[in-house]
């Protein structure tokens, strides 16, 4: 490894912490659910434990959400919160279920360094279950694409 690759990856990591989401603090408090792998095994998938309890990635254009085009709202598969409505959800031409707000309180946010160079990770805030990462390339109004994992989320139509 030469220096300037040591320090092209030093700076990605600086850069990495700023880019951190807002602190939890902005949010109403989320009763947590802590369960065992053990525990979650029985619950979830194999497909969804990957994603939910090992930050795996689904295929692209594998979710039946994405085509999901229903009023109501998307609950993590996990533990049931509420994460989305179906009024803040869009075509990003992902493949994957794409959201431009979140519910208030319901997704926690952390730094991921998997492809070497930061991105804001998102996970429900009750679980800590994986859901996908936040990107600053999303519609009005808020400019941001919650790229979600389909496998991770549920979908209550509206009554």
């Amino acid at each position: 490894m030469t220096r300037r690759t040591l320090f092209s990856w030093l700076a990605a990591f600086s850069a990495g912490r700023a880019y951190a989401a807002p602190a939890a603090a902005a949010t109403p408090a989320v009763g947590r659910l802590v369960l065992t792998d053990a525990q979650w095994r029985t619950r979830l998938t194999p497909t969804q434990f990957d994603v939910l309890r090992q930050h795996g990635t689904e295929r692209a254009g594998t979710s039946a959400l994405n085509a999901e085009k229903r009023r109501g709202t998307y609950h993590c598969a996990g533990c049931g919160l509420a994460l989305f409505s179906s009024a803040a959800k869009y075509e990003s031409g992902t493949g994957w279920p794409s959201f431009h707000t979140a519910l208030p309180g319901a997704l926690g946010f952390s730094t991921d360094f998997k492809l070497v160079l930061p991105r804001t990770e998102y996970h429900c805030a009750r679980c800590e279950g994986h859901q996908g990462h936040r990107f600053n390339d999303g519609p009005a109004p808020t400019g941001m694409r919650f790229c979600n994992n389909g496998v991770a989320l549920t979908f209550e139509v509206a009554s």
